[in-house]
């Protein structure tokens, strides 16, 4: 491979993207960054994202700009019947893919849904997003990130003890259905290349959650007992959390006997390896409170740095708190090339996190301006007779 062009192995794919929000043009977005040819089908006001801020960088929400390049946008008035028509067409004539998440019974009522477009062109692949799941009782509701992280029993586990619910920061569960919108697109063109059949797919932000508890789940499935606030620690596994440093903090995970008993000689106390109130996990959780509340008081002694350096002497694993500025600038992110600059823009993001032979993919193209490339694709019929 020529190490000067970075991979793009679904070059030749189009896929026309019925996305609003986070989850589907995530999905469009690692599609397009993957080599297919995305178009984004907005809205008269455009994705709703564009307005998400501030910060805006060139034109619209840092949110939006990030989700949506390699991608060409047009315009279409679905109360219009010409243009949408015209959209139908291109979809008929050119897509490979479908992926939409438009609010549910909308794409059925405009004739845009998977059992109207695969009926002309079964070899279409048309990958729903929704919220709650394609049936249940509310099957039809709408749905957000937050929402989801609440009802699916993740905020019920994250944040620390006696203080109020908190939402993971990173839209994890948005974000999570796009990755599992990706994985049935690429399991029905799998398929597609023996039979030429598409798939309907179907995810959703309340599944998705769902598997991200699934450990916790599992635990409350083994027990009965219900897991609460875990704060920067992990049920069932200790010692294993942030600790409170002379400059910040420090994440030490410590989750096997042997790397306790190496702790242990790290922290001046190698006598605790053979404790019985420590000598093994199960042990260990059962008196939690009092080996945390003895770890705390002495790496609080210290600098993170100090800390860093004698984890790796004694070969454990252990991590700083860094935020966002600090994550970005370390020379580990850097050497990986994962921030990458965008052609023709000001415009700096975090790229895919895979590598095909050793190359990373590129982001190609900057996000498109609202309807930049409408007239490519739909006729105007506006001050038509």
């Amino acid at each position: 491979m020529n190490e000067s062009i970075a991979p793009t192995p679904l070059s030749g794919l189009v896929v026309i993207e019925l996305g609003n929000s986070v989850a589907a043009p995530f999905c469009g977005q690692i599609l397009g960054e993957l080599g297919a040819k995305v178009i984004k089908v907005e809205k008269p006001s455009g994705d709703d994202a564009r307005k998400w801020g501030p910060p805006f960088w060139e034109g619209s929400g840092a949110y939006f700009q990030s989700l949506n390049r390699n991608k060409e946008s047009i315009v279409c008035d679905f109360h219009d019947s010409e243009h949408l028509k015209q959209l139908k067409q291109l979809i008929f004539d050119k897509a490979d893919i479908v992926i939409q998440n438009m609010r549910p019974g909308q794409v059925e009522k405009l004739g845009l849904d998977a059992k109207a477009l695969t009926k002309v062109k079964p070899s279409l692949i048309f990958c729903n997003f929704g919220a709650f799941g394609n049936r249940g009782p509310l099957s039809q509701q709408p749905g957000y990130d937050p929402l989801m992280q609440a009802f699916s029993g993740i905020m019920s586990t994250t944040g620390e003890q006696g203080k109020p619910t908190v939402r993971v920061g990173a839209s994890i569960v948005d974000l999570g259905t796009g990755l599992w919108g990706i994985i049935g697109i690429l399991t029905a063109l799998y398929e597609r290349q023996k039979n030429n059949q598409g798939k309907t797919i179907d995810v959703s932000l309340f599944e998705t959650a769902t598997s991200w508890v699934s450990l916790l789940a599992a635990q409350y499935l083994a027990s009965n007992e219900i897991p609460t606030r875990q704060g920067s620690g992990a049920n069932g596994i200790v010692p294993y959390k942030a600790y409170a440093t002379i400059d910040g903090e420090v994440v030490i995970a410590a989750g096997s006997d042997a790397l306790f008993s190496s702790l242990s000689a790290m922290l001046g106390h190698p006598e605790w390896a053979t404790d019985p109130k420590f000598i093994d996990n199960p042990s260990r959780v059962a008196n939690s409170k009092n080996l945390y509340n003895s770890i705390e008081e002495i790496i609080q002694t210290r600098s993170t740095s100090d800390w860093l350096i004698a984890c790796e002497k004694f070969g454990i694993p252990a991590s700083p708190v860094q935020n966002i500025e600090q994550m970005i600038n370390h020379p580990q992110t850097q050497a990986l090339g994962i921030v990458q600059n965008i052609p023709n823009s000001d415009m700096t993001f975090i790229g895919l996190p895979i590598s095909f032979d050793g190359q990373r993919t590129k982001i190609r193209t900057a996000p498109p301006k609202l309807g930049e490339h409408t007239n490519n694709y739909v006729r105007s019929t506006k001050n038509e007779s």
